[in-house]
């Protein structure tokens, strides 16, 4: 015999699980480009993390770090998604994005939860065209442009 209170402990489980689930289906994902529409970045300046020594640090490059940005304009679950040239600098990436806060955009009249990325660059060139070459390896794909 299955007890009232565990079957309705299991069912508010479930409904809990699910509304987890959509609201991971339902968050938007919208490209670096398009985002002050929906989240304003606050910061002015950044305390960032670089490490002295490790693979391809000199190297001209780039990370992208992918994130949520919350409801109170902070970002959430940082993840390196790309380094290009492979190396140590994704977690300098990720150590900015920790760093960012935002406030609502005119099209986020209330304040919706948004997937994005950031890419970061790193020694990268004086030259305009060869510096939106290396920044566009790290371009992901999936995110709103439009």
């Amino acid at each position: 015999m299955i007890h009232k209170s565990f079957l309705t402990g299991a069912i508010a489980a479930v409904v809990l699980l699910a509304a987890g689930t959509a609201e991971a289906q339902t968050l938007r994902k919208v490209s670096p480009e398009r985002l002050t529409g929906y989240w304003f970045l606050t910061n002015k300046s950044l305390d960032v993390d670089v490490p002295n020594t490790g693979k391809n640090l000199n190297q001209p490059g780039c990370a992208a770090v992918s994130y949520m940005i919350g409801s109170d304009g902070r970002t959430q679950n940082p993840k390196i998604e790309k380094v290009v040239p492979d190396g140590d600098l994704g977690q300098v990436g990720v150590s900015i994005v920790k760093q960012l806060v935002y406030v609502k955009g005119a099209q986020n009249g209330t304040a919706a939860p948004v997937q994005t990325y950031y890419v970061a660059g790193f020694n990268l060139p004086e030259d305009p065209a060869a510096k939106a070459k290396i920044l566009g390896q790290c371009k992901l794909p999936g995110y709103q442009t439009t």
